[in-house]
């Protein structure tokens, strides 16, 4: 059978249309290949440098170096450890009745504990939690300072008046030093020349030569002065008042106040900032002052003495202490039995760690470059 021309010009232009579709189908399914091709090059590619992130973070994480602060707690008599990378508490010990003050021989070996109502200053090894001696510490020791080559403990004793200092290596006093009523705060200059008591009822600093071991002036502050802190260069001292709800910036040369610090805090009733525990960066600019029963903690700019901001810690915090790399600050919160740990970049809390029956004192066990620095 015979086909017309016309018949056979559509089929043509049919079978070439048919083609052409072919063609762009193969065309399409070749670039569709091209395609997935690219995409898993790229999915690749953004794996790889995902793992490469992940390995950087993780490499990040394990330089940070693990530290152990040591927590007293004062009505379990006891010491909690808290692992500052773990962030837990990795073990706990026994201890002396109500203990609060807490310190460190500057080689980190010795740990130095106040047990208040055991009326002791007590030696621990702190790898195992071991007393391995008391001190003779007078009546209710509340807070101590070392001397920078820590030979030298200078103890703040509230029932009796009086600042004794012992010899550590030999455990005998070497000093009782009349003081005002109810000193509390205790702390020794950087250059080992100055120690300073607070005296919570006289309301006074008293200025102890620690080559003559003797009082030698006083400095009047506000109500109830809890806690004294030297600045890096030993110029200025950080002293807080309780009661006084103020700090007083202190000029060592001259013994007189420089700055008066006052805080508020909206929402928060005036005799709730209680200032207490007070540490200041090794840079000088800023200091982190605990306030108590309001449960914050301010942020202070320690050139202009400018409130920057508060933290929202725990319920009544007492004391603060920085890691080493001074990356994390610890506070301890007595009443809610817990610490917490602050960014000290950002100044957020990034972690609640529960301890023992109201915290008190914290110490930072000092590592070989804290050391190193220190010197």
């Amino acid at each position: 059978m015979t086909r017309s021309t016309s018949a056979i010009g559509t089929t043509q232009a049919a079978d070439r249309a048919s083609l052409e579709r072919r063609g762009d189908m193969g065309r399409s399914r070749e670039d569709g290949a091209a395609a997935r091709r690219r995409d898993a090059r790229r999915l690749r590619r953004a794996v790889a440098a995902a793992g490469l992130c992940f390995g950087a973070s993780l490499a990040a994480a394990g330089s940070s170096s693990a530290h152990e602060a040591f927590v007293t707690n004062e009505r379990d008599n006891t010491v909690s450890v808290i692992d500052t990378v773990k962030r837990e508490v990795v073990r706990t010990f026994p201890v002396g009745r109500r203990p609060r003050g807490v310190t460190f021989s500057p080689d980190g070996s010795k740990l130095f504990v106040c047990a208040s109502d055991s009326n002791s200053v007590q030696v621990i090894d702190p790898a195992t939690g071991k007393i391995l001696h008391d001190l003779p510490s007078g009546e209710d020791p509340e807070q101590f300072a070392l001397s920078p080559d820590g030979t030298r403990l200078f103890i703040a004793n509230e029932d009796d008046a009086l600042t004794t200092v012992v010899d550590v290596e030999t455990r005998k006093v070497l000093a009782q030093i009349e003081v005002g009523v109810e000193p509390e705060g205790m702390a020794v200059s950087p250059d080992g020349k100055t120690a300073v008591t607070t005296s919570e009822t006289t309301n006074m600093v008293h200025w102890i030569d620690t080559e003559q071991l003797a009082s030698t002036d006083a400095t009047p502050v506000g109500q109830r002065p809890r806690h004294a802190e030297f600045d890096r260069d030993g110029a200025r001292l950080w002293v807080s008042s309780e009661i006084g709800g103020t700090v007083a910036v202190i000029d060592v040369k001259s013994r007189q106040i420089l700055k008066t610090i006052e805080f508020a805090v909206p929402g928060v009733a005036p005799d709730r900032l209680q200032p207490v525990g007070v540490k200041l960066t090794r840079d000088g600019s800023i200091a982190f002052v605990a306030l108590g029963p309001s449960d914050r903690v301010a942020v202070v700019d320690a050139r202009t003495y400018e409130v920057l901001s508060y933290i929202l810690v725990g319920r009544r915090v007492w004391h603060v202490e920085f890691t080493p790399e001074q990356d994390m600050l610890l506070t301890t919160n007595g009443v809610s039995g817990d610490v917490t740990m602050i960014d000290v970049a950002s100044r957020k809390p990034v972690k609640t760690i529960k301890v023992g029956r109201y915290p008190w004192g914290v110490a930072i066990r000092p590592t070989a470059a804290s050391v190193a620095e220190r010197r």
